[in-house]
């Protein structure tokens, strides 16, 4: 499918599915929407923790990058994993203005090792933030209580509906240890249908800009 580079109402870069109009962040501003959704109601909640985080669609690396940098000020020993059937190429990660936009110049280096370095391979990013990036579809996952935090970040359900069906989501209850959560961007009641009936307790949250609600999702 043809793919373009787009700026968002942030300024921030995203890719633009052409073929489905689907792009891999928020049209109304890709950092914005990661800080809301995944750092803000996800990550902040875990503030001086060791945890371990599954991130489903890669992507960009926007969000790996942002958990980073915000981990740090948080006080956070992380052992991160991004899973992604498609990941993007070398010319499109260079096209990315995450680092400037970030003011992160100072880690332009970890940017560019997150996408450079080997996948199913688990990299050492800094003392504190272990890196495995997995080449897998989610139909695939099954791990078992072993994470966290789960970022659930994969394309809307208009354009992929099967991401966001009970099956998935038991996938993703099974991979949570007890009392994880999972934070995503989605707000649709089908979503949320299909979270309960696995034995997610879901709550609605203030979305980011240009969308009204959120979905966090807690495994009792």
């Amino acid at each position: 499918m043809k793919r373009e580079i787009i700026q968002t109402q942030d300024s921030s870069t995203t890719i633009h599915i052409m073929e489905w109009d689907e792009c891999y962040h928020s049209r109304f501003g890709a950092i914005q929407e990661a800080q809301h959704v995944f750092i803000k109601n996800g990550l902040s909640l875990f503030e001086n923790k060791t945890i371990s985080i599954l991130e489903i669609g890669f992507g960009t690396g926007l969000n790996a990058f942002i958990t980073f940098l915000e981990s740090k000020k948080l006080n956070q020993t992380i052992d991160y994993v991004g899973v992604e059937a498609y990941p993007i190429s070398a010319e499109e990660v260079l096209s990315m203005n995450y680092v400037p936009e970030l003011n992160a110049e100072d880690e332009r280096t970890i940017f560019e090792k997150m996408h450079g370095c080997n996948w199913e391979e688990q990299i050492i990013l800094r003392k504190d933030f272990l890196l495995t990036k997995r080449k897998q579809f989610f139909a695939d996952i099954d791990d078992l209580e072993k994470f966290d935090l789960i970022y659930f970040d994969a394309f809307g359900y208009t354009v992929q509906p099967e991401l966001w069906s009970t099956a998935i989501f038991q996938k993703m209850y099974n991979a949570l240890k007890p009392n994880g959560i999972l934070v995503t961007y989605a707000a649709r009641g089908v979503v949320k249908r299909s979270m309960k009936e696995v034995g997610f307790t879901v709550e609605k949250l203030e979305g980011p800009p240009g969308k009204r609600e959120m979905f966090r999702a807690r495994k009792s």
